[in-house]
């Protein structure tokens, strides 16, 4: 494989589709065990490649080199392999800045809560800092880290929440009638941020457009994260009107 995605569960992705629209080479979607992970980050037979649930940390001591983005925020998506040296970068982060500004979400002085804590959420978290949030809440269901809260804290001392982002995966692709949280529990909220792009509207979305907030789903971050990783990949520049093409396409096409 020269470039593709690895990842544990891969069947609902649409990185293949976007990344050959955006490059002339072949994208191949690669599903990993834990146990293939080892096995396929050891050989390198890779030109580049983005990564996706449960890998962006679990990269890490393979590489050679992380970027200061990538190394600030602690996970990696998108790799390349110079001459056997593997160079980490993350694009999540920009790509979720393009999402939540294209759809005119202004995170200054507002509390924020962030569902999740896996790897794509340490880049949300990134990004929401660089907006200038007020505050910034992490959910978790699973570890409870130092600064992450329970689900029923956040209900019990969080409601007045004015924008809540979704990294977790809940409300996935073939899991579409599942939701994080359920949004009466904020009744001040304005937008909700979901990074999922499959299905193209969630469960979690829908109520929020429902109860008159802004509601995003993931394509635009999918496709303008793609897009910086070929960049990357290949040493170039792409207009950024590119991505908005796709999403259209996609959209259509669904």
């Amino acid at each position: 494989m020269k470039y593709g995605l690895i990842g544990e569960k891969l069947g609902h992705s649409y990185s293949k589709e976007i990344h050959e629209k955006l490059a002339d080479y072949t994208y191949e979607l690669c599903p990993l065990t834990r146990d293939e992970f080892d096995i396929f980050m050891e050989k390198k037979e890779f030109s580049a490649i983005n990564v996706t649930i449960p890998y962006k940390r679990s990269v890490i001591p393979y590489l050679a080199e992380m970027n200061e983005t990538a190394r600030a925020i602690g996970a990696v998506n998108t790799i390349v392999n110079r001459d056997g040296r593997l160079c980490g970068y993350n694009t999540d982060m920009p790509g979720f800045l393009y999402m939540a500004r294209k759809n005119g979400v202004d995170m200054q002085g507002k509390k924020v809560v962030v569902l999740g804590n896996g790897g794509a959420s340490q880049a949300i978290q990134a990004a929401v800092r660089t907006m200038d949030a007020a505050e910034l809440i992490i959910v978790g269901h699973r570890t409870m880290k130092e600064g992450v809260i329970t689900y029923e804290e956040c209900f019990a001392r969080h409601s007045d929440a004015d924008i809540i982002v979704n990294t977790s995966p809940v409300g996935m692709y073939p899991n579409v009638d599942a939701s994080p949280v359920d949004l009466r529990h904020f009744p001040k909220c304005r937008a909700v941020l979901d990074i999922i792009a499959n299905p193209l509207v969630t469960k979690l979305t829908a109520q929020a457009e429902a109860l008159g907030m802004i509601g995003v789903t993931g394509l635009e971050m999918l496709v303008a994260q793609a897009k910086y990783a070929v960049e990357i990949f290949l040493d170039t520049q792409i207009d950024d009107s590119e991505i908005e093409k796709i999403c259209e396409d996609i959209k259509k096409a669904r």
